[in-house]
């Protein structure tokens, strides 16, 4: 690897929605090392900390209608069949449920799964329990996009965590939407929730690591030829 491709790997560029807080975190260090030096320094730590979870690296996002693309980084915590909730007007059958929890060292920035317009959007008030905990995709705070498909309707669930207290959705109803394309984020700590309809195989398995925009979770059908990506 050459060492502008390392520099490129390591310096990715920073979300806009982190700047606040990273200015915050680094005038807080400089007031703390005036009642102490060490407290300044840990005060640093924190703010390197804060650039990194608000990093927006360029993903390579395979393009093709059959495959469910990650919309989070993060650890695939449930693969289940589950009513989605209500607000999402998607029935009451079960659907594919594929969850992926998203550590406060992960990346936060949020992807499209699949191609398709955005049909409606519902906010819900919440809890903020654990968000590897199941009940968290009915207690918490929450924002469902629902997303015409090819293949149908799915649902893209944003869940806060315990830690997490401000979900971001840039994205509106009647938004269409590439794989891999940001439409949102969630701060310090949550889970994605995908509903997926029949029909759906998964292509990943519990506990494995999925990177947002380039992980396939599932696929409809089978996958034929090579597979054209984009990065973005």
């Amino acid at each position: 690897m050459s060492l502008s491709t390392s520099i490129r790997n390591t310096l990715v560029p920073i979300h806009k929605a982190g700047y606040p807080f990273i200015a915050i975190f680094f005038v807080v260090s400089l007031l703390l090392g005036l009642l102490w030096q060490p407290l300044m320094w840990i005060g640093f730590v924190l703010t390197l900390w804060c650039i990194y979870f608000f990093r927006d690296p360029v993903r390579v996002t395979p393009l093709d209608d059959d495959l469910v693309i990650s919309p989070a980084d993060g650890r695939v915590s449930s693969i289940a069949q589950i009513v989605p909730p209500a607000e999402l007007g998607l029935g009451s059958e079960p659907m594919l449920r594929i969850s992926v929890f998203m550590n406060v060292f992960n990346c936060h920035v949020n992807r499209a799964p699949m191609p398709g317009r955005i049909a409606r959007i519902a906010y819900r008030k919440g809890q903020f329990v654990n968000a590897e905990l199941d009940k968290a995709s009915h207690d918490n705070e929450r924002n469902g996009l629902v997303i015409e498909t090819a293949h149908g309707e799915i649902g893209v669930v944003q869940i806060a965590g315990l830690v997490a207290r401000r979900i971001i959705c840039w994205s509106q109803a009647g938004d269409m939407l590439q794989p891999g394309e940001r439409f949102g984020l969630i701060r310090f700590g949550s889970r994605l929730d995908v509903f997926l309809p029949a029909g759906t195989r998964p292509c990943v398995s519990l506990g494995q690591t999925a990177i947002a925009g380039e992980t396939v979770l599932a696929e409809f059908g089978s996958v034929k030829g090579p597979v054209i990506s984009r990065r973005g």
